[in-house]
């Protein structure tokens, strides 16, 4: 539609929980409409429910956008239903909103689109928060990618043609007085027990919820966490991560902006030219997450590579449960178990080795993995959870080989071989030295003594030994047909 003048639009907010370079927003100012900003908790069929951390995050970063805009409206229910409401009462004659970026979201929007158009009321879809949509990146064939690298490079291709450009904050009237739900009342928040009491508090990590939390803390990143980022990442006890996922999964930071400043960025600190590209780079894995999740709407219960389908998967509660809660008895495992229940977050690391140790230690289905990570990760992206879930199972695209078995105390010897991360999240193995920290199965019984650790009481006994599991997942792999050495 051209631009022009209208009085009231309703803005949609959907997954863009911030005020800069929100293109919703800009083309409502552009109109020079009066705007009811409007976010929906959607219950409509297909929408998957937020997990319990993601709830959590929602809570707090809608607190901070009525920051910025006091008369943002809170419903909940069915978007269309309540859509079509609004714009009854309010006479507006626009929605606006931005494109869904998979296909479930995409069916209800296109519904949405027709029971608003046959009202007389226009709608306008604006571009997501990626930075190639997935109807413009093809192979030569003119055929969606199944693999990252050549993904990647056609990519930049086109961020080289078309550079994101991104708005100012709009400048717009929003119209008060529209009925809202209270945000108490939706219940986001868990109580009994209050398990993230202290994840807005001092200590580790200090969460800030909302646009302004997400510009601090990625400034940060910028000034402090991207100088070594390429070699450091992988070493979780460092800082050299941005942990900027669910600022990013709730809209709270534009990806354009943040391409635009890292590129700035490199331009002042030429020598950062190799971090910056890396970090660059894993925001390209977020689009190839997408781009998958657009061909594949059923990425987060379907395994996408359908052999897979044969793999015979063990039914084993109790060991899940142990997974869950840290107590593997494998040291870097429950390390990132833990440090996930505390903190609503993992190193990225250490998630591919306790996917790993689930999928291919325990044999559990990666489905079980993938479920947990939903609920408890602020960063909970259905796309981002998915596709990595299937990528360590072997079952995803460009995935790892399911022959590929992470050695979780070779990991952990590797990747923190001062025992740093693993002794601030199980303080009862503190203090075993550096040769034993990762394997405290192998300490004599005197330095098991000498550090007051007694196997089975204060710290569990391996669930399974590496060797007999990885003879098993092995045995499990032999019955996926077709796959062999490119699973």
């Amino acid at each position: 539609m051209h631009k022009s003048h209208a009085t009231t639009v309703i803005v949609w907010l959907k997954h863009e929980l911030r005020v800069n370079d929100q293109p919703a927003l800009a083309w409502a100012a552009d109109l020079g409409a009066r705007v009811i900003p409007v976010y929906i908790l959607d219950s409509s069929e297909g929408i998957r429910p937020l997990g319990g951390a993601s709830r959590w995050w929602l809570h707090q970063s809608l607190l901070a956008l009525r920051g910025d805009l006091p008369d943002l409206v809170l419903k909940r229910g069915q978007a269309a239903e309540i859509l079509v409401a609004l714009a009854r009462e309010s006479g507006a004659k626009t929605v606006i909103f931005t494109a869904a970026m998979n296909p479930n979201e995409q069916a209800r929007d296109a519904k949405i689109m027709l029971i608003l158009q046959a009202l007389g009321v226009d709608v306008v879809v604006v571009p997501g928060n990626l930075l190639c949509a997935p109807e413009v990146i093809k192979n030569g064939s003119g055929a969606d990618f199944k693999v990252f690298t050549p993904f990647w490079r056609a990519c930049q291709v086109w961020l080289r043609q078309h550079p994101p450009v991104t708005t100012t904050k709009p400048q717009f009237q929003t119209v008060s007085g529209v009925a809202s739900d209270r945000l108490d009342d939706w219940g986001l928040r868990p109580t009994r027990p209050n398990w993230a009491a202290k994840w807005m508090g001092g200590g580790e990590p200090h969460w800030q919820p909302g646009e302004a939390g997400a510009w601090a803390r990625f400034r940060v990143f910028l000034d402090h966490g991207l100088a070594g980022y390429a070699t450091l990442r992988d070493q979780p006890a460092l800082p050299h991560v941005s942990k900027l996922g669910a600022h990013l999964r709730f809209g709270e930071l534009s990806v354009r902006a943040m391409w635009q400043a890292v590129q700035e960025h490199m331009q002042r600190h030429p020598e950062l030219t190799k971090d910056g590209e890396k970090f660059l780079a894993e925001l390209g894995w977020r689009e190839f997450a997408h781009h998958l999740l657009h061909y594949a709407p059923d990425l987060a219960t379907k395994n996408w590579k359908p052999a897979f389908d044969a793999y015979p998967w063990r039914e084993a509660p109790d060991d899940l449960k142990a997974w869950q809660m840290g107590q593997t008895g494998y040291p870097l495992v429950d390390a990132g178990m833990r440090q996930l229940w505390q903190t609503g977050w993992q190193h990225n690391r250490v998630r591919m080795v306790c996917a790993s140790f689930l999928i291919k230690h325990l044999r559990i289905d990666w489905r079980a993995g993938e479920r947990w990570f939903w609920d408890t990760l602020v960063d909970a992206d259905p796309a981002n959870n998915a596709a990595s879930w299937q990528w360590v199972a072997g079952s995803g695209a460009d995935a790892s080989p399911f022959f590929r078995i992470f050695n979780p105390f070779g990991q952990g010897e590797r990747f923190d071989a001062e025992g740093a991360y693993v002794r601030q999240w199980c303080p009862e193995l503190a203090r075993l030295p550096n040769e034993f920290i990762h394997k405290p199965w192998e300490a004599p019984a005197l330095v098991l003594l000498a550090a007051e650790v007694a196997l089975g009481q204060d710290y569990p006994h391996p669930m399974v030994r590496h060797e007999d599991a990885r003879v098993a997942a092995m045995e499990g792999y032999a019955a996926v047909k077709g796959v062999n050495g490119n699973a």
